[in-house]
């Protein structure tokens, strides 16, 4: 099913996870895939391992979920580090397995290794609508700034040119304020940007994982996050816990808010994504 099929329902709850490393076999993320389909997310988007969508498992993790578990995978595809044989085959290899849905992203940047046919993620929306034009085309979006934009303006008149291109739906980056994504509605409708926005949430759930998190994203963190993880720091589960009820309220409260959607950003975490899902599922289902 298209994501704007999808999208009808009054809210959209989804989930992104990641491929395991190309070396690795897809069955060793069977059980976590088995248990986040049991919670019958509207979609899951399966990332791209670094250094470009041919390098990656995405293809075959979107496949097992949509002909094993009966999921509407979205598949990521990233432009700045493939030429584009790769992403025309990486297309053919989705469209083949009945997969009809794809995030179209520039990537990230390695060092040494700019060399892709496309500079910026419309020019790889216009590839896929000249090679599948039947996909709905999702785009990522910055409700905080993409960290590279010289200013808000230009940030948002490059994400309309996203739009203009063909992308049907927006997911964003995560955030951890509600009315950074509130405001950043508000712009998109200033801009003539009325497509879905689905808004991105991480639970900050391990320590390991904050530091890394926050250099990747460029998301700020609130004073009661880090009061949050200041408490917790040295206390694993307890850092769990409350990583989850901040998640369970960020997401009630978008929802209340208008969200079209929230998509959640589950490090291949089934527990934390049970949790959650159930917390909200008097709003959800």
């Amino acid at each position: 099913m298209k994501l704007s099929e999808i999208s009808k329902k009054s809210v959209c709850w989804s989930f992104e996870i990641f491929p395991p490393k190309p070396t690795s076999d897809v069955s060793v993320m069977e059980k976590t895939i088995a248990e986040l389909a049991a919670l019958k997310p509207d979609f899951i988007s399966v990332t791209c391992s670094a250094g470009g969508s041919g390098n990656s498992r995405t293809a075959e993790v979107a496949g097992l979920l949509k002909n094993k578990y009966g999921v509407e995978p979205i598949a990521h595809i990233t432009c700045i580090n493939s030429d584009k044989a790769e992403i025309a085959a990486e297309l053919d290899k989705l469209s083949g397995m009945g997969i009809e849905n794809v995030l179209a992203l520039r990537g990230d940047r390695i060092p040494g290794a700019d060399n892709g046919a496309f500079r910026h993620a419309n020019e790889l929306v216009d590839f896929i609508k000249s090679r599948k034009p039947d996909f709905d085309i999702a785009g990522a979006c910055y409700p905080e700034t993409h960290p590279e934009s010289p200013s808000v303006e230009s940030d948002m008149e490059y994400l309309k040119l996203k739009v203009d291109s063909g992308v049907t739906h927006l997911i964003t980056q995560l955030f951890f304020d509600n009315e950074d994504f509130f405001r950043f509605k508000e712009r998109c409708l200033k801009h003539g940007i009325e497509v879905p926005v689905h808004a991105g949430i991480m639970p900050l759930v391990k320590k390991s994982n904050v530091d890394r998190i926050i250099a990747l994203s460029g998301a700020k963190i609130p004073n009661k996050v880090s009061r949050m993880i200041a408490k917790y720091a040295d206390d694993p589960e307890s850092l769990m816990q409350a990583g989850m009820a901040y998640a369970t309220d960020q997401a009630s409260d978008l929802i209340a808010g208008g969200a079209e959607g929230v998509h959640v950003y589950v490090m291949n975490n089934a527990r934390v994504a049970k949790t959650i899902t159930e917390n909200l599922s008097s709003i959800l289902f």
